[in-house]
């Protein structure tokens, strides 16, 4: 269940410790943030609740990230999806912004720089009550 923050965000991340963190410095930042720890809830959560953009692993337990992927293009074709993952080649990459992921991250990676793409997607997207600091 997602909790009420000014902006929801949610990060579909199967290690927990990688998404507490996650997660805890998108609220730090003022951004509301909730995780899910499989790619079927994750799936379910986007879909079912007013979700601004989703941060996204790959390699998931219960659902494939692309699978998750897939299914938010046809279901919510405008929400913003970062893909952030371990896969890593120029591959990877291509076909996962190819299948329709907005913004592609790969681990390890800079919490200030997932940050600062997170705001970006949302600055993109339109997020109903994002509003960036002066």
């Amino acid at each position: 269940m997602l909790h009420s923050h000014a902006c929801g965000l949610l990060v579909i991340e199967d290690e927990p410790q990688l998404a507490a963190t996650i997660t805890q410095a998108l609220r730090e930042a003022g951004l509301g943030a909730d995780a899910a720890r499989d790619g079927e809830t994750g799936l379910q959560l986007a879909l079912e609740h007013s979700v601004d953009a989703v941060v996204l692993d790959l390699l998931l337990p219960r659902r494939h990230g692309l699978s998750v992927l897939q299914e938010l293009r046809k279901q919510r074709p405008e929400l913003p999806v970062l893909i952030l993952t371990a896969l890593n080649g120029v591959e990877d990459r291509v076909g996962g912004l190819d299948r329709g992921a907005d913004d592609y991250l790969a681990k390890p990676f800079a919490l200030s720089e997932l940050l600062a793409r997170v705001r970006a997607l949302l600055r993109r997207g339109g997020a109903r009550l994002f509003r960036p600091r002066a």
